[in-house]
């Protein structure tokens, strides 16, 4: 598509989500503010602390259904939003590849996204701001430069990184480093940010629930490849590419071929209890009505040579300043595939001294660990929260 138009609401109205007993969704109208009008899923009563929860990819609000209700149960309001460029929120422009004005999608516009959602919630704090994935990037952002609005943060399957500064060594191409190998390799994220994935994502020869299904699945604790999860000792091709395929894949593959190789033999219905045919078929619908461009510009941000790097240079020695934690999955890869990222947090240059309150790794859950585990998820960010002196409802969060 190549309309400058932005995306403005359907014509006909969407079908209804099957959410859980307990949450509702709506539309917060920011147009005037950062030109979002955010679709949300929200939780308990508006008269209690703001808990924002952010999703990654390729995912939803509706990948929070299994928390939300849980964590407002304890009193507070818990609003999921669809980031900009997902779902069911609009107002992001919809032009091609070639046309789109990556500046929407560095952290700090993507902050500027979440500064604009807390107002026309009603709030001008948030008690804490909780990401999964690309959303624990946001989460780390917005905790990072707006440390008087979000109050607290925790990172799910994705660890925060300090911001950059100008006088740091030039990474090496790791494209090109990873091509040289045989057979050559490529980085997945390059890969996303690539001007076809798009459409490769949008027309998987599987059909799209079937390569959803088996991205999920190879992601999760289902999949035996995950179990060896580990530390990697060293950017470069030859210690990436001990990374599973969905991470870095055969340069001459797409994303679905790769899923679909690694899908031979696999029981996908293994999964199915923890992601039902129903739920995969929300996020099936929804991927279909919209494309995939809009979120896949968040790659585009985060490895273009002028973008997310460049833009947070404007934090040069910033760190997080206030509580923050990090849960996942045990057997999810995603923890260890930047070198050193997990093992930051206790670098007082990255979170200040007694700010960071601990890692927990969830057995039996592997990138998806909040749809996977939500019990123990729950259960981390109850206590969490409740350590925070806040109103505390669960002591004995370890510091």
């Amino acid at each position: 598509m190549s309309s400058h138009e932005p995306q403005t609401a359907a014509a006909e109205p969407l079908p209804a989500l099957p959410l859980p007993e307990g949450i509702t969704s709506d539309y917060i109208d920011c147009t005037a503010s950062c030109g979002l009008n955010f679709h949300v899923l929200t939780a308990g009563s508006r008269d209690n602390p703001l808990v924002l929860f952010c999703h990654g990819y390729p995912e939803l609000a509706y990948s929070w259904r299994k928390v939300l209700p849980h964590i407002a149960a304890a009193g507070y309001y818990c609003v999921a939003m669809d980031q900009r460029g997902y779902g069911r929120t609009t107002g992001w422009p919809r032009t091609s590849y070639e046309e789109t004005d990556l500046s929407a999608y560095v952290p700090t516009n993507l902050v500027r996204d979440l500064v604009c959602l807390v107002h026309g919630l009603g709030y001008t704090t948030v008690r804490a701001i909780i990401g999964h994935d690309f959303g624990a990037v946001a989460a780390a952002a917005s905790a990072l430069i707006r440390p008087d609005i979000f109050r607290a943060t925790v990172q799910l399957s994705h660890p925060h990184r300090r911001p950059p500064t100008p006088n740091d060594k030039p990474k090496i191409d790791i494209q090109a480093a990873l091509a040289r190998l045989d057979p050559p390799r490529k980085h997945y994220q390059w890969d996303n940010a690539s001007p076809s994935a798009a459409a490769e994502w949008a027309a998987p020869p599987q059909g799209l629930e079937a390569f959803l299904r088996g991205y999920f699945h190879l992601k999760s604790a289902d999949w035996a490849g995950n179990t060896a999860a580990r530390p990697l000792a060293r950017w470069d091709a030859e210690a990436l590419a001990t990374l599973p395929e969905y991470y870095v894949m055969r340069r001459s593959s797409t994303m679905a071929q790769t899923v679909a190789r690694l899908m031979a033999g696999e029981d996908a219905a293994r999964s199915e209890r923890w992601l039902s045919p129903a739920d995969l078929a929300v996020y099936a619908g929804e991927w279909a009505r919209t494309g995939f461009q809009g979120a896949l510009n968040w790659y585009r941000g985060a490895t273009a040579r002028d973008g997310a790097a460049r833009d947070m240079l404007l934090f040069v020695g910033r760190r997080i300043e206030v509580p923050c934690a990090f849960v996942s999955g045990a057997q999810d890869w995603g923890n260890y595939q930047v070198p050193g990222a997990l093992e930051g947090y206790a670098d007082p240059a990255v979170v200040k001294e007694g700010c960071f309150w601990g890692v927990r790794l969830v057995e039996g859950a592997g990138h998806w660990v909040q749809q996977e585990q939500p019990e123990a998820v729950v259960r981390e960010l109850l206590a969490f929260l409740g350590s925070l002196g806040l109103e505390p409802r669960i002591s004995g969060y370890l510091i």
